[in-house]
C-alpha cells in the first residue's frame, strides 16, 4: 500500500493561507497632540517562539567587527505546534471523488477516495516593546474570530479542482509582560494566540477512462442453451466530447432483432 508517491501540498497551502491573513497588520504611533508620527507594518515570519525569545534574551555586543543588532519590535511569528485526527468530521472512506483529467482530454477521469479530516494547531506570537503597540495589533485580529475565520481554498486544483472552506478557530490568547526586569532591561510584551485549522488530507489519485457509451441487450428464452437477443438499447451523450459542466443531452438508439441468427455471441456484435 505504501510506496506510491503523492503530495498535494495541503499543509503547506494551509500555512500560506494562515500567514496571508496576518501579513498586512499596521500600527500607528502618535505624539501627545494626537498627530501621526509613524505608520509601521508589523513584520511576520514563520518561526518558533523560542527562537525569538533566545534572540531577545541574549546580550548583544554592539562594538567590534562581530557587532550585532537587536531585534526591532513590534514583530509577529507563527508556527505549527501539532496535528490531531478529527473523528467528528469523518467521511465515508469508500466514497470516491472524480474529475476530468484536463480540459483538453475528456477521455480520462481522475478519481480519489474521500479525504481524512485533521486538525492543525498553529500558534501566532506577537512581540512588542510597549503596551499600546500590542493592543493595536490584538484589536485588529480578535474582532474577525467569532471564534473562527473561514478561508476558501483550492484543494488539488491541478488534478481534482476541489474547493473547500477551511475554518481557522481561535482557541485562546495568552499574555506575558516582562515588566519586572531591571531598569536596564528592555520591556518585552508577548501575546500568544492559539489557532486550530480544520483541514482535509487527500490520498493518491487514480486515472481511469470515462464511460461515454452504454449498451444493454434484452433477450428471450434466457433459460435455453441458445438465447435470442431481441433488442439492444445504446445511450451516448450528445455531443460525445461534452464535459460534466457542459450543456448536453443523451442520444438513445434502439436496435430490434427478430431472432439471434445475425448475432455473434463471441463478439457481442452483428454478423
Amino acid at each position: 500500500m505504501f510506496g506510491q508517491h503523492f503530495y498535494h501540498k495541503q499543509i503547506r497551502n494551509t500555512v500560506i493561507a494562515f500567514g496571508t491573513i496576518f501579513n498586512n497588520i499596521n500600527i500607528r504611533r502618535l505624539d501627545s497632540s494626537g498627530n501621526p508620527l509613524q505608520n509601521i507594518r508589523v513584520p511576520l515570519s514563520y518561526s518558533p517562539k523560542e527562537k525569538f525569545l533566545a534572540r531577545l534574551d541574549q546580550q548583544a555586543d554592539l562594538t567590534g567587527d562581530d557587532s550585532s543588532v537587536a531585534i526591532t519590535l513590534p514583530r509577529m511569528s507563527f508556527d505549527i505546534t501539532g496535528y490531531s485526527y478529527d473523528p467528528a468530521r469523518k467521511l465515508n472512506k469508500n466514497q470516491k471523488l472524480s474529475n476530468v483529467k484536463t480540459s483538453s482530454d475528456t477521455t480520462n477521469l481522475n478519481t480519489q477516495y474521500s479525504p481524512v479530516p485533521y486538525n492543525v494547531n498553529i500558534s501566532l506570537n506577537v512581540f512588542t516593546s510597549n503596551s499600546d503597540d500590542g493592543l493595536q495589533i490584538i484589536e485588529q485580529i480578535l474582532p474577525y474570530f467569532q471564534p473562527d475565520y473561514t478561508v476558501t481554498m483550492y484543494e488539488n486544483k491541478d488534478y481534482m479542482d476541489t474547493k473547500r472552506d477551511i475554518p481557522f478557530i481561535l482557541n485562546g490568547v495568552d499574555y506575558d509582560d516582562s515588566y519586572t526586569g531591571s531598569l536596564t532591561t528592555n520591556r518585552r510584551i508577548i501575546y500568544t494566540l492559539s489557532f486550530t485549522a480544520k483541514i482535509y488530507l487527500y490520498g493518491p489519485i487514480s486515472t481511469s477512462s470515462i464511460i461515454k457509451k452504454v449498451s444493454a441487450d434484452l433477450y428471450t428464452d434466457i433459460q435455453g442453451n441458445s438465447p435470442s437477443r431481441n433488442e439492444r438499447v445504446t445511450v451516448t451523450p450528445n455531443p460525445t466530447s461534452a464535459d460534466k459542466d457542459d450543456t448536453y443531452t443523451y442520444t438513445t438508439t434502439l436496435d430490434f432483432f427478430n431472432d439471434g441468427l445475425n448475432y455473434d455471441e463471441s463478439t457481442g456484435e452483428d454478423k
